[in-house]
């Protein structure tokens, strides 16, 4: 994209985010959270009249609130380097994301995009054959992997501390579709709820495939075969909203995935607990300032995120901003995602070899991986909870 040291911010283009939206405000704002981009371009919404209303909320200048993801990747690639945006952040519903990442990518645009990564798989292992010959940046936007003591557990797993790991319980739980809320024109939960534009899942698509990655992340563990059950339990609804998946891994560990958007007075629950031979931990979402690791015959530990205490490793004090006792959450690990993307398109500016694998952002051999789960779980639960593979030839080793 540039040539030479970048001694500027990097600059962004947001692809969805009008009114309505939640994920594309809070990708603007995380993605300028530490001063190291700024958002210059948008197509906000596919009606030109609604992409250009929404571009005060975002302080973007009219003349480059475009009225589709199209014309602002051909407008800005014609501008100068240094004054075109360097990357593109998708934030648009799932069916959308492998045209609008494609686009970018053909462009010569970075991206980041928001999970799940495409609408099928068949998408997913396109795009990720298009960004592996690409000299692009790739980040998927699996956001939980940015909070400072889940990368704190997995340096301290990937090192050995925990002993080798036997067993992973991750689970994601929320309440809020108890109701049929897409039946009452609620923008969130009607694409959602819609297969046409959510793909073959639902509550498994839109948030186990956060509880999977997020065991994926932590362990490093390589899958092997799958058992899931889906249910409906909202009737009319289209999509699962439960279930609960049995995952074998290559190293005879086993792990299980539980989501649920049916559980009354559930919000963002996303919690999971780790066993080894040597010791256990377990973190939660919503206290994701503390982390709890147990050892037989010994008191518990809790691990608070302090970046100045000697117990934190390089990797969990890297992803704090404040001091101990101030609570970071969910926009500064979002802000993580971001910035360890943004190493990477630097690297890339100034022609110096990338990663594209192991990544410590989620990248698009992630995404492709979320889209096998989705696929594999949504066929093992036709067939009654089938054993059925999971080790997806891209699956990071």
């Amino acid at each position: 994209m540039t040539n030479g040291p970048l001694n500027r911010k990097l600059k962004m283009g947001l692809v969805g985010g009008g009114p309505g939206s939640f994920i594309g405000r809070v990708h603007s704002i995380a993605a300028c959270l530490d001063n190291r981009a700024t958002l210059v371009a948008g197509a906000f919404s596919s009606n030109a009249e609604r992409s250009k209303a929404a571009a005060p909320d975002y302080d973007v200048s009219l003349d480059r609130a475009y009225p589709s993801y199209a014309a602002m990747f051909e407008a800005e690639a014609k501008k100068p380097v240094g004054e075109r945006i360097d990357f593109v952040s998708v934030t648009t519903p799932n069916s959308t994301h492998f045209e609008v990442a494609k686009a970018a990518l053909e462009a010569g645009f970075h991206v980041v995009c928001d999970k799940p990564m495409t609408f099928d798989l068949a998408q997913a292992e396109e795009l990720a054959s298009i960004v592996d010959k690409s000299k692009s940046v790739f980040a998927l936007t699996h956001n939980y992997t940015g909070y400072p003591l889940v990368r704190q557990a997995r340096e301290m797993i990937l090192n050995g501390e925990l002993g080798e790991i036997q067993a992973v319980r991750a689970n994601y739980i929320q309440g809020w579709l108890r109701t049929r809320l897409e039946d009452q024109d609620q923008k969130q939960a009607a694409w959602r709820t819609d297969p046409a534009k959510s793909g073959a899942a639902g509550c498994f698509g839109d948030i186990a495939t956060h509880a999977y990655n997020l065991g994926r992340y932590m362990t490093g563990l390589l899958p092997s075969e799958i058992s899931c059950h889906l249910k409906t339990f909202e009737p009319g609804r289209k999509l699962d909203d439960y279930g609960t998946a049995v995952i074998r891994y290559q190293n005879g560990g086993l792990g299980t995935v539980t989501a649920s958007q049916i559980s009354h007075g559930r919000e963002n629950d996303a919690f999971i607990e780790i066993d080894g031979t040597k010791g256990s931990l377990s973190w939660r979402q919503e206290e994701p300032n503390v982390l709890v690791v147990r050892q037989n015959g010994q008191p518990h530990r809790l691990y608070t995120r302090d970046p100045n205490s000697p117990f934190m490793n390089a990797s969990g004090r890297g992803a704090c901003r404040l001091p101990s006792g101030h609570p970071e959450g969910f926009f500064e690990a979002f802000a993580n995602i971001y910035c360890s993307a943004y190493d990477a398109m630097i690297a890339a500016s100034q022609n110096e070899t990338v990663e594209r694998v192991n990544t410590v952002y989620p990248n698009v051999h992630d995404g492709v991986e979320g889209m096998y789960f989705i696929q594999q779980c949504v066929a093992s639960s036709a067939q009654n909870g089938a054993w059925l593979p999971l080790n997806h030839p891209r699956v990071r080793k």
